[in-house]
């Protein structure tokens, strides 16, 4: 099947966050959430080390828009269901629909840090990209020295499968190790 013509929903709710594909207008929170959290993700997240204007966060959040309809990545914004406040932003990257496989990766607004809502998100995911995509594995791949991105795979029983040494450049230019998690389904 051509990945394009692949139907499924574009929201879906967990317990207390509905996640839903990014939408025009969305940059706005997206960027006011990046600036809140720049010290936070700066280690981690090139995106970070970036000076951008709400004017780019909106490109990219239309771009990814485009990617989602186009089914060739499925980047989500998570929000806070009695609020409605933008939490963070995860997705489901790196997608090879023959098998179907898929990378979760995630970032959170620091304000919202420490609730458990990343692993609430990312189980969420699972179980959508399991229900609605027919997912036969799901990848976390992260840096070995982020111990809070580490928990989340950990917390929710993937497996690690291995950890590449000096796999990529950290955004600081340092040769860094990638551990990698999955679960198969």
């Amino acid at each position: 099947m051509v990945p394009i013509l692949k139907e499924f929903p574009s929201e879906f709710e967990t317990k207390r966050l509905l996640i839903r594909l990014p939408k025009p207008g969305d940059g706005k929170a997206v960027f006011e959430a990046i600036k809140a959290s720049v010290q936070e993700l700066k280690p981690w997240m090139p995106f970070a080390k970036i000076e951008q204007t709400e004017e780019d966060v909106e490109a990219n959040i239309r771009e990814a828009y485009a990617k989602f309809i186009k089914r060739e990545d499925l980047r989500l914004l998570v929000f806070d269901k009695q609020s409605g406040a933008l939490i963070g932003s995860s997705g489901l990257h790196r997608i090879d629909w023959s098998v179907p496989k898929f990378e979760i990766g995630y970032w959170i607004d620091s304000r919202y840090s420490g609730n458990g809502f990343m692993t609430e998100a990312v189980q969420g995911i699972v179980d959508f990209a399991i229900s609605q995509l027919s997912a036969k594995r799901i990848e976390i791949r992260c840096d070995s020295r982020n111990v809070k991105s580490r928990a989340i795979p950990e917390r929710l029983g993937f497996k690690l499968e291995g950890i590449l040494r000096n796999d990529v450049l950290s955004v600081d230019g340092e040769l860094r190790d990638t551990c990698v998690f999955a679960k198969i389904f």
